[in-house]
């Protein structure tokens, strides 16, 4: 039997991919499309039993050749490019591609674990699992949002696991394919490795100089509760999945600097002291994401904690910190 991971070669997906390994499980097709080819990177130190490009998965999985012969699917391939304007592709492969998925897993009656978004709340200030809260901004969010109320409606009638994911800001180790949509972590870190300085927007929404908030959740915490739901078939439903914590992006600079200077035996600084010091820098905020971007999220985690998942999350300091190190080639 196997374990099909969609999106196995991207940043979720091979944290996952990873992860079942560690574990014990090896017999895993990975599925993705390598039009982006360094993201094979992600999965050179996985152990997995066959590669598929999504196209010939799906062909596959419609003519009947893996009926009987997987044990459970977890579905993490999507285009993720908040900024793409290309609605027919966005919702032929983050709606149409689930839906076919959700068709096989509910016909073979296997678990089913999808990436949902955060996105779906749109510009809202509730981001509490009920459609009154729903209101995505851009075509992303309603690819996942439309997914969502399609598994709203079957979940009745479902006699398999079926659970959706709606990642707030996730960040990480594998990432690094990513380009412009890898998250601000990322992005702090090569900064401040190549000028001695970050960048952040500045205030926007009625938000100071980076004081913009997000739900920022390390990639270890998404993977663990991954696997505790795999570990619980009988869970089902649609569950946020962040650390019910909003915190403002100068949070995740300071983070960034501080441990990049405790490599360099330097003493940490304040926001302040790095603001005088030019190592942070506000830019202006881009006309193209006036009206497109949460300035705040933060996820009600409740559903999730009263679902059984009681472990702690990574606050940005510790999260930050750690991935600092790996990205920097030093123990965590």
């Amino acid at each position: 039997m196997y374990t099909i991971v969609t999106g196995a070669a991207g940043f979720i997906g091979s944290n996952i991919v990873k992860a079942l390994n560690e574990r014990g499980t090896k017999a895993i097709i990975a599925v993705d499309n390598l039009t982006k080819a360094d993201k094979f990177r992600n999965l050179v130190d996985c152990e997995i039993a066959d590669y598929l490009d999504k196209k010939e998965f799906l062909d596959l999985v419609e003519a009947g050749q893996f009926d009987g012969a997987v044990d459970a699917v977890l579905h993490q391939g999507a285009c993720s490019d908040t900024m793409e304007t290309d609605g027919r592709y966005m919702m032929d492969n983050n709606y149409r591609y689930s839906a076919s998925l959700l068709d096989f897993c509910l016909d073979q009656e296997i678990p089913y674990l999808y990436a949902s978004s955060a996105a779906v709340y749109g510009g809202g200030k509730v981001f509490t699992e009920a459609r009154e809260h729903e209101g995505p901004l851009n075509v992303y969010g309603y690819s996942k949002f439309l997914f969502d109320q399609q598994v709203r409606q079957r979940l009745r009638d479902a006699n398999s696991q079926v659970v959706g994911f709606r990642y707030f800001n996730v960040y990480g180790p594998r990432e690094q394919h990513k380009g412009r949509m890898a998250s601000v972590a990322f992005h702090h870190f090569n900064q401040y490795r190549e000028h001695g300085k970050v960048k952040l927007f500045t205030g926007c929404d009625g938000y100071g100089n980076g004081e913009q908030s997000r739900d920022f959740v390390f990639i270890e915490d998404v993977v663990k509760v991954n696997l505790h739901f795999l570990d619980h078939p009988e869970k089902s439903g649609i569950f946020n999945l962040g650390t019910g914590r909003a915190q403002p992006f100068n949070d995740v600079a300071t983070s960034t600097v501080n441990a990049c200077r405790a490599l360099e035996g330097k003493p940490p600084l304040s926001l302040q002291e790095m603001i005088s010091q030019g190592i942070v820098e506000y830019v202006d905020f881009p006309e193209a994401l006036k009206g497109k971007y949460q300035s705040y999220t933060q996820a009600d985690i409740s559903k999730l904690r009263a679902a059984g998942y009681h472990e702690p999350f990574h606050t940005v300091e510790q999260g930050v910190t750690k991935y600092v190190n790996i990205l920097a080639g030093r123990p965590a």
